[in-house]
């Protein structure tokens, strides 16, 4: 059986990685879509980067077209991110969520209930899985804000006090 961290990721840019990467940080995953009506999350999504990510936090981007919503290329995708939203946390390269051939990584995140108790597939884009230091998973619906307070309190109640 394999862990969350374990399980390998590859970057934008083509660069192997994996959770086991970032397993000291607060970790908030999300499914992107260039082109989708809830993208302005994006926006969200950056402050929280800006705002905690010196203290151990950070976003993880993974884009997708399951939904039928994002740009044909990494490279689109990149640009879109970068000159429209000023994205600076990492992302990665596009990756199928749910189904047979889901990525291994959604495979294991949506085993993870959500506040209603329910578990499975990923309904739409900017789902949101937060992964506390110790390995807990969060699971958060596309319609909950990156900046709701329930996604802000966990975060802050896993990273060390700030100075």
């Amino acid at each position: 059986m394999t862990t969350l961290s374990e399980i390998p990721l590859t970057t934008i840019d083509g660069a192997s990685t994996s959770l086991a990467d970032y397993s000291d940080k607060v970790v908030l995953i999300v499914n992107v879509a260039s082109r989708c009506g809830l993208a302005p999350q994006y926006e969200k999504l950056e402050a929280l980067q800006k705002t905690y990510g010196e203290r151990g936090f950070t976003v993880l981007g993974f884009p997708s077209n399951q939904f039928l919503q994002e740009l044909g290329s990494e490279d689109k995708i990149k640009e879109y991110c970068s000159m429209t939203w000023g994205v600076t946390f990492p992302m990665f390269e596009k990756v199928k969520l749910n189904g047979k051939t889901a990525h291994p990584l959604y495979q294991e995140l949506t085993k993870t209930p959500d506040a209603a108790g329910k578990a499975g597939k990923v309904k739409w884009n900017f789902e949101k899985f937060v992964i506390t230091p110790g390995g807990q998973v969060h699971r958060f619906r596309p319609t909950v804000q990156p900046d709701d307070p329930a996604i802000v309190a966990l975060i802050e109640s896993s990273l060390p006090a700030s100075a």
